[in-house]
């Protein structure tokens, strides 16, 4: 398949911006950061009005890795001394209990997700020890929904019967791509045998959802190890697929991002054909494109959610559900009160030593202003459901007219509808959603990086 764009508009457009998976976006936030008493205000606020109701959501960073992806841009520690397993895990169930005590009744928890990290570098013991250690200081909510991230090298089958037990219903396994080459330059190698015995046994232990993570614009990818990578990945028919842009950030430390360079990576329109050939190879398998880089089987909760527009997203991405409350749990972990952000210690050592002085261990955070809410609620409609409307008062910017504005070359490449009080995004637009967000971001707009900070938007 030859993919027919607009290689000016992909040239154009293609500029560093950010992913909204939260607004403002990190770099943005209040340099003074936010006052443990406000953190803790916006927590019981948020917990008080919706805990009897949507419940609340937990995330929960699991940093280690026995060995370093090239690619990865996360927090992590790259360890195979197992030994600091046990010392994590009860910090980890310190924090919540820190959260628990501060709140006026037992947390109802709609959603728990394990991200890392290697959240199955843990022993089946371990991990059994935590949930339930989180669960005895809390009730499971009717339509709770588990999950976990997973590396098929490193799950073993005790491992997924053991989370399933603990009422996990969905895993999530990083594949990025099955191409000798391109898995030597990030250091990701495992074979199709290994993730289909791993996606097999998910299947016969009881997983309703699976997910399969892939990455285009990889170094040394094109189209023909693309077209292995998708159809290796529609054999073993996942329930959901992320198809991610590689998001080159070199300069952030720590990332680890080397054993190739920018020469090896797929350029601007090339970059774009490769996600244009997997958005049509999992179309022909019958998959449904979510939000953006996401796509499902019509079956699966995702893809109901789009359809009744109740899909959300957040730091882990795009959910079926919103709940008003987020912790974050673990070192570097971000926690979304909706009304502020607040993001923990990025050291194992400082996570662990704030912790156990009885502090909660947010090193940052931001609390959200009127506009900010009212500006994160439009980013959301555009990212989640590529329309948003400024009908109802609470929903007008006295910045509409600038905004307006920024969007006009947008809407003179007819990328975008503008109606007198609402704003679509055309269907084959859909790449450049990041770039129609940015037109609403006042704060990027009021305070333009003078370094390299985001990925690239398309």
């Amino acid at each position: 398949m030859q993919y027919i764009g607009n290689s000016a508009l992909i040239q154009k457009y293609n500029i560093p911006g950010p992913r909204y998976t939260s607004y403002p976006t990190v770099p943005f936030w209040d340099k003074e950061g936010i006052k443990e008493s406000d953190w803790e205000k916006t927590v019981k606020r948020s917990f008080n009005e919706s805990n009897g109701t949507e419940g609340i959501s937990l995330y929960i960073h699991m940093p280690y890795c026995e060995s370093l992806c090239t690619f990865c841009a996360c927090h992590k520690h790259i360890t195979k001394q197992h030994s600091v397993e046990d010392e994590y895990i009860d910090t980890v169930l310190k924090e919540w209990k820190l959260y628990v005590d501060l709140l006026d009744e037992k947390p109802s928890i709609a959603e728990i997700h394990l991200g890392g990290g290697t959240p199955t570098f843990f022993s089946s013991v371990n991990l059994k020890r935590m949930i339930e250690g989180i669960l005895n200081h809390a009730t499971r909510h009717e339509n709770y929904d588990f999950s976990f991230e997973a590396h098929p090298n490193e799950t073993t089958e005790d491992q997924l019967q053991t989370l399933f037990d603990l009422g996990f219903n969905r895993t999530s396994f990083g594949i990025q791509d099955y191409d000798p080459t391109v898995q030597k330059a990030i250091n990701r190698i495992q074979t199709y045998e290994t993730v289909n015995r791993i996606n097999d046994m998910s299947r016969k232990i009881g997983f309703g959802s699976i997910s399969h993570d892939i990455i285009f614009g990889l170094p040394h990818q094109n189209k023909e190890n693309i077209k292995t990578t998708i159809a290796n990945t529609v054999a073993l028919r996942p329930d959901r697929i992320a198809y991610y842009s590689y998001a080159h950030v070199p300069w952030i430390k720590g990332v680890g991002q080397r054993g190739f360079d920018e020469n090896d990576l797929p350029k601007d329109e090339y970059k774009r054909e490769l996600y244009e050939l997997g958005k049509q190879l999992f179309f022909e398998a019958g998959y449904e494109e979510i939000g953006m880089d996401h796509f499902s089987l019509p079956t699966d909760s995702l893809y109901k959610a789009m359809k009744n527009k109740t899909l959300h997203r957040n730091f882990m991405g795009y959910t079926p559900g919103k709940t008003k409350l987020m912790i974050g749990l673990g070192m570097s972990s971000i926690s979304d009160s909706w009304y502020s952000f607040a993001q923990n210690e990025k050291r194992v050592e400082d996570y662990v030593n704030r912790v156990n002085e009885g502090k909660l261990p947010v090193f940052r955070g931001h609390l959200l202003t009127e506009e900010d809410l009212i500006v994160r609620q439009h980013i959301l409609n555009l990212m989640c459901n590529l329309e948003t409307s400024w009908k109802n008062d609470e929903m007008k910017l006295d910045s509409m007219p600038e905004i307006l504005e920024r969007l006009k070359e947008m809407k003179e490449d007819d990328l975008i509808e503008v109606y007198e009080n609402r704003l679509v995004v055309k269907e084959s637009s859909r790449m450049f959603v990041r770039n129609v967000c940015m037109a609403f971001d006042l704060r990027l707009a009021n305070n333009q990086p003078e370094g390299k900070i985001f990925s690239m938007t398309i």
